[in-house]
């Protein structure tokens, strides 16, 4: 089913207010509402031409792996305008109705060029929905008709457009790299600190990020040939929520920190690896990625990206430490055991369905690619079987 006709019965288009603090709804939702999200998101997210195999298969994993429940594929015959879904989402926070949409979106970006009449039924959810988003401020910006150079503008700097500004002294580094993927290869004090965690304890999350790196023959950063400060704050998350380091498994750590984030911009990362690894509308990002098309189409990669968001969405960091996995000094948890660490930040295991489809982490002989073991130090490598 497709959704052209859409613009013509929404032409009334309103928002539907947020609710205050004490009106707003925090129980999970059931089994209609969500039929009412499953309806709305195929319903927007869907071309004229139908919705692709892909589009179909993500979202029984997200239904399912996001909620708990099966997706029904009579739901498909439910039409939910964006008044429709932002009506029956009337009760639900801001925080709720950007993830709603962010679903939306993510259905959309996976058909590359995203047709015009997608793109202009976002628009139209994020209205209904009264949800401010900075990707769709963008979207506006550019029309319809240059979406993925949207896309692109969206990904490599919706979240790491400010993040030095404001995060900065988590990166560790001796100067000013302005903001975002900025590479740093001429800092030995920075490249020293990394080199330090060898002296971490067998066992800790410190050493374990140490023989990480060096076992894949990554360069610490600081270093020349390094990634950018904060792109190597995600490979504390590869060891911490147990993801390998092959494309596939990229999609995945993003996945997760970018659900996990409670800032809505975190959604960026998300958007960005799917440029990257599965469109290939994004060329290069990230300081060192560089596209590769097709990997989330692998088939059992919609559920492990499904089960990387539920586990980002459920991890529960102790005390006041901000859900936002690359603004954390991890220096500061290094001589931690591992498993205490992922305890003081709540993460849930991976599901067996998850395990199932193929997700490994980082000593699994499959959680390497074959460029890393060539490069990387075949002593450390003994950690991955076979």
């Amino acid at each position: 089913m497709g959704g052209g006709k859409l613009v013509q019965r929404d032409r009334e288009l309103t928002t539907v207010p947020l609710p205050t603090q004490e009106e707003a709804d925090q129980v999970p939702p059931d089994r209609d509402e969500i039929r009412l999200i499953c309806g709305g998101v195929h319903t927007n997210a869907a071309p004229d031409s139908g919705w692709t195999e892909l589009q179909h298969v993500l979202m029984g994993a997200m239904c399912e792996g996001l909620s708990g429940f099966t997706f029904d594929p009579a739901w498909y015959d439910d039409v939910v305008t964006p008044m429709d879904l932002a009506r029956g989402l009337a009760r639900r926070d801001q925080f709720v109705r950007a993830r709603i949409l962010q679903q939306v979106v993510l259905h959309a970006m996976v058909v590359t060029p995203t047709p015009p009449e997608v793109v202009q039924r976002i628009g139209q959810v994020a209205t209904a929905l009264g949800v401010d988003d900075h990707f769709l401020g963008d979207v506006e910006k550019y029309g319809p008709e240059s979406y993925d150079a949207a896309l692109i503008d969206f990904a490599r700097n919706g979240y790491a457009g400010d993040f030095t500004a404001r995060h900065r002294p988590v990166l560790g580094t001796e100067r000013d790299i302005g903001d975002g993927w900025g590479v740093v290869d001429d800092d030995p004090g920075l490249a020293g600190r990394w080199a330090r965690l060898e002296d971490c304890s067998t066992g800790s999350l410190g050493r374990d990020v140490w023989e990480f790196y060096v076992s894949r023959g990554f360069m610490f950063p600081g270093s020349p040939g390094s990634a950018p400060p904060l792109l190597a704050q995600h490979d504390w998350v590869h060891v911490l929520a147990d993801y390998g380091t092959t494309l596939q498994n990229e999609l995945e750590v993003f996945a997760f920190i970018a659900r996990a984030d409670d800032d809505p911009r975190g959604f960026s990362l998300l958007a960005m690896v799917i440029g990257l690894f599965e469109t290939g509308a994004i060329p290069e990002a990230g300081g060192l990625f560089e596209a590769s098309a097709g990997h989330l189409s692998v088939h059992g990669m919609a559920t492990r990206l499904a089960d990387a968001m539920r586990r980002g969405a459920l991890a529960r960091p102790d005390g006041d430490v901000a859900k936002a996995f690359l603004a954390v000094d991890w220096f500061d948890y290094a001589d931690l055991p591992l498993e205490e660490v992922r305890r003081r930040f709540g993460i849930p295991d991976k599901s067996d369905g998850a395990l199932a489809a193929g997700s490994v982490g980082p000593w699994h002989p499959d959680g390497i690619s074959a460029f890393q073991r060539d490069a990387g130090d075949p002593i450390l490598q003994a950690r991955i079987a076979g």
